[in-house]
């Protein structure tokens, strides 16, 4: 490659978003289940939120914990779903040096703090289970800050090394980026220095995270079935098990779709571009679209006033 090239990509101002590679004949039909899903995603979530601040009868730390929830899940899918539709609809593929930086870091931090929040929430189960006589004095309202507080730094600090990674590597190669929005392993493929320090501190970033959230909620919830199954009766194990069934269900919307996508990414070199690529985009918009509509079917009170709230509407 010639040193001018070389020169102009050394701090390049603009990437080229390439969206879905494969797929761009079907691209407008593609973008209708994905505009569907983030409208659905942003309504749920909005209503979850609304109904919470509402009901004063909902101020309690299960559902301060649904609301984190439902704000991670509106930054995660904004992150990347808008820009996505973007470019099928308006060809508009630009993304400035800094906004890519930024994206990558709120996607980044708000998928590390989605996973905390479900840490919290399955220790909130674990108290109203095997120590619900503790309940209230455990989970203050003090208590569910400090413990927000804590996911938020936690995912907010582990996440600040991506961009300042990412912005120290020359680039000579390339500034088109075969992908919907600026992931970190994307990006930093097309630097031509050693990026070596940046795949290892991704892996610990994974372990240190990720892999401790599922420990965690591993370990809750094996306490929490050895708890039910001393329970006496067989209905009381099974009433106090569908506590659980929402929030067992927001962990496998979160995790499943990570799961596979981290799977074919790693394993798969075989499978197309535009495969992984729609399994990668399932991971922000799953959890999005299924946490409100879980936690809406499964938990009586937000049923309760959600119905409420249209039939006093509409009489």
């Amino acid at each position: 490659m010639s040193d001018s090239n070389t020169t102009n990509f050394i701090n390049p101002s603009t990437f080229i978003l390439l969206g879905i590679p494969g797929l761009e004949a079907a691209r407008l039909w593609i973008s209708i289940p994905f505009c569907a899903m983030y409208t659905i995603a942003v309504l749920g979530n909005f209503t979850i939120l609304f109904i919470v601040k509402r009901e004063s009868s909902l101020h309690g730390p299960m559902f301060y914990f649904l609301c984190m929830l439902a704000v991670t899940d509106l930054v995660m899918s904004t992150s990347t779903i808008p820009k996505m539709l973007s470019i099928f609809w308006f060809n508009s593929r630009e993304i400035s040096f800094s906004a890519c930086l930024t994206q990558m870091y709120f996607v980044l931090s708000f998928s590390g703090m989605e996973s905390g929040i479900l840490v919290a929430m399955a220790f909130d189960r674990y108290v109203a289970i095997c120590n619900p006589l503790r309940y209230s004095t455990i989970l203050t309202n003090s208590a569910v800050a400090k413990i927000g507080l804590a996911v938020l730094l936690r995912s907010g600090i582990l996440a600040l090394p991506y961009p300042f990674l990412v912005r120290r590597w020359p680039y000579c190669r390339t500034n088109i980026i075969p992908h919907f929005y600026c992931g970190h392993i994307a990006v930093v493929k097309l630097a031509c220095g050693d990026i070596r320090i940046s795949s290892y501190y991704g892996l610990f970033d994974l372990f240190s995270q990720i892999g401790m959230d599922v420990f965690f909620i591993s370990m809750s919830y094996t306490l929490i079935l050895w708890a039910i199954f001393h329970l006496p009766t067989k209905d009381a194990r099974l009433k106090t098990f569908g506590t659980c069934i929402s929030h067992i269900s927001a962990i496998l919307a979160l995790y499943v779709p990570d799961f596979f996508s981290s799977l074919i990414q790693r394993f798969g070199h075989n499978v197309p571009l535009h495969f992984l690529l729609l399994i990668t985009s399932l991971y922000y918009l799953l959890p999005p679209v299924l946490h409100p509509i879980i936690y809406g079917v499964r938990t009586k009170q937000i049923r309760d006033r959600l119905l409420q709230l249209f039939t006093h509407k509409w009489t």
